[in-house]
């Protein structure tokens, strides 16, 4: 049996803005615009890359790390692919890959290249990222879990 057609539009609704979500990201870090980058954000979200955990002040700041700042002198490109991702009411999951790539005297290289696990909520503001995972595809099984389907129960790592 088929669902409603108002809980199909919600979720069509829910899946574009999420994807939308997602795509400002890029774009916003690589112009350097800390606003832009926290304003993704729940008030207590929090984005965990490497061996590092940023809070909602620490991730208005991203854009001032000094490894972000020397990939912006060189010229660099954050891409994320597209998004799978699972509803469940006012959560969701999206996996994607991320690639950075940085300018260098012979074009542009790979400088990271990773799983992603974003964990959003909806809130009065619409759909914001709580919780994003970021880990290197360095072959490790913790980066390849980040790309397994899932559903709305956190990963650890």
């Amino acid at each position: 049996m088929s669902l409603p057609v108002e809980e199909r539009l919600r979720a069509l609704e829910d899946r574009a803005a999420i994807a939308e979500l997602i795509a400002q990201y890029g774009p916003a870090v690589d112009r350097g615009d800390a606003d832009a980058v926290r304003a993704l954000w729940s008030d207590d979200g929090e984005y965990g890359f490497d061996d590092t955990v940023l809070d909602a002040e620490g991730i208005h700041s991203l854009v001032d790390l000094e490894t972000h700042r020397d990939l912006m002198r060189r010229g660099c490109a954050h891409i994320i692919s597209a998004p799978t991702i699972v509803l469940g009411g006012d959560a969701a999951v999206a996996i994607t890959h991320s690639a950075v790539l940085a300018g260098t005297d012979r074009g542009w290289e790979p400088a990271r290249v990773s799983a992603n696990r974003w964990e959003l909520v909806r809130t009065a503001q619409g759909w914001k990222v709580n919780r994003r995972l970021n880990r290197l595809l360095d072959g490790s099984a913790v980066a390849r879990n980040l790309l397994a389907p899932g559903g709305l129960n956190p990963r650890t790592d």
